[in-house]
C-alpha cells in the first residue's frame, strides 16, 4: 500500500512533476493549489485527490492535513512547493509585493508544515520536503522579498528537524536553481522570456549551461522523502547545476 503524500503548489511546474513522481511510486497524492483547473488537471493525470485552497490560510492547511488523514488513515509526506516571486530591489518592491510573497512562501509553509507534524506525532513520524532555493542562502540580484522568504523557509527548515527529530519526523529542504517552470517564464524581467532569451540566460549563468526541468528537482524530493535518506534531517540539498558551488 503507498503512502499519503500532500503537494502544495502542484497545479504546475515543480510541484506538479513533483506529484506524477510521487503517483509513480504508488503513493496517493493529494494535489493543493489555489488554482482548481490545474489542481483538478494533476489530480486526475496521476489519480489522485485535488484540494483546492490557499496555504495562506491555517485554517486550510489544518483542513487539508485532516482531509488526507480522515481518508487514508495518516500522512507520510508533505512536500511545500507552493511558491511565488517579485521580480524587484527594495525600493521596486511594494507593501503589498512584499507581504504576498512572505504569505506564500513564508507563512504558506509554516502553516502546512505545523499542521503536518501534528498529525505526523499521533502517526509515529514522517517526513517533509520544502522548497527553498539557491538565493535563500547567497542571495539574488533584483528579487529583495523572493530572497528574504526562501532564507527563513531553510532556517524554518532547520529548526523544525531539530525540534522534531526525536518524533520521527524528518525536514528537510530542496534548493532549486534555475527550472524551466511557467514561474521562470513569467513576466517582470527587463527582456522578453524567449526560449532563445532563456538558453542565453543558462550560458552565462550556469555552469552546466542549461536550465533544470521540473523532475530532475522533483527526483531529489522522492529521495529526501524517502526511508533511502532515512539518516538525513536539516539538510538543504543544493539542485542547481554548480551556481552555488563556486
Amino acid at each position: 500500500m503507498g503512502r499519503t503524500v500532500i503537494v502544495t503548489g502542484a497545479a504546475s511546474g515543480m510541484g506538479a512533476a513533483t506529484a506524477r513522481l510521487f503517483a509513480a511510486e504508488g503513493d496517493h497524492v493529494f494535489v493543493v493549489d489555489r488554482d482548481p483547473d490545474g489542481a483538478e488537471r494533476t489530480a486526475t493525470l496521476i489519480g489522485g485527490t485535488a484540494v483546492v485552497g490557499d496555504v495562506t490560510d491555517s485554517a486550510f492547511c489544518d483542513a487539508a492535513v485532516e482531509r488526507a488523514v480522515r481518508n487514508h488513515g495518516g500522512l507520510d509526506v508533505v512536500v511545500n512547493a507552493a511558491g511565488t516571486i517579485v521580480r524587484a530591489n527594495a525600493e521596486a518592491t511594494s507593501d503589498a509585493d512584499w507581504q504576498r510573497v512572505m504569505n506564500v512562501n513564508v507563512n504558506g509553509t509554516f502553516f502546512m508544515c505545523r499542521a503536518a507534524i501534528r498529525a505526523m506525532k499521533r502517526g509515529g513520524g514522517g517526513a517533509i520536503v520544502n522548497f527553498g532555493s539557491m538565493w535563500g542562502d547567497s542571495g539574488g540580484t533584483g528579487h529583495a522579498a523572493y530572497c528574504a522568504s526562501k532564507g527563513a523557509i531553510h532556517n524554518l527548515t532547520r529548526a523544525l528537524a531539530l525540534d522534531h527529530a526525536r518524533d520521527g519526523i524528518r525536514v528537510n529542504g530542496v534548493c532549486p536553481g534555475e527550472v524551466d517552470t511557467p514561474m521562470l517564464r513569467a513576466g517582470g524581467r527587463a527582456a522578453a522570456v524567449t526560449d532563445d532569451y532563456l538558453a542565453s540566460m543558462a550560458d552565462r549563468a550556469i555552469p552546466m549551461g542549461r536550465l533544470a526541468q521540473p523532475e530532475e528537482i522533483g527526483r531529489v524530493v522522492l529521495f529526501l522523502a524517502s526511508d533511502a535518506a532515512s539518516y538525513m534531517t536539516g539538510a538543504l540539498v543544493a539542485v542547481d547545476a554548480g551556481v552555488t558551488a563556486g
